[in-house]
């Protein structure tokens, strides 16, 4: 079995898969955050779009999430602080040229009709 890419050390199948997969709901926007590093890792621009809040989806195209996405090896996700509604992380990646990056966010999160919505962050 796979190890969960959002570095938890759960399976895959028993981590972020069920809410990439919708078969359940991220229950925090930490949960949300992870399984969108996953999508990453995985490829799954759907779920990137479908998970981002309607007031700033205009700015996400999905050719351009997937092209981010494909386009570098994911290594690890590392999860520095977690409130209600923001997540501050770094995610670790190698980029089409083969170099070491770090992206560092501080994401906002916002709750909806039962479901959280990436709305947007500030970068490092």
């Amino acid at each position: 079995m796979i190890k969960c890419y959002c570095g938890s050390q759960l399976e895959f199948e028993n981590c972020c898969k069920p809410y990439i997969s919708g078969t359940k709901q991220a229950p925090t926007a930490e949960a949300l955050m992870r399984s969108r590093y996953s999508a990453f890792a995985t490829h799954n621009a759907d779920y990137l779009v479908a998970t981002t809040h309607f007031s700033t989806r205009k700015h996400h195209k999905k050719e351009d999430i997937l092209e981010w996405a494909t386009s570098n090896q994911w290594i690890k996700l590392l999860v520095l602080n977690s409130s209600i509604n923001s997540v501050t992380f770094k995610a670790f990646y190698i980029n089409n040229q083969l170099q070491s990056e770090i992206h560092h966010e501080h994401s906002i999160f916002k709750l909806e009709n039962g479901n959280w919505y990436y709305v947007d962050g500030t970068f490092f």
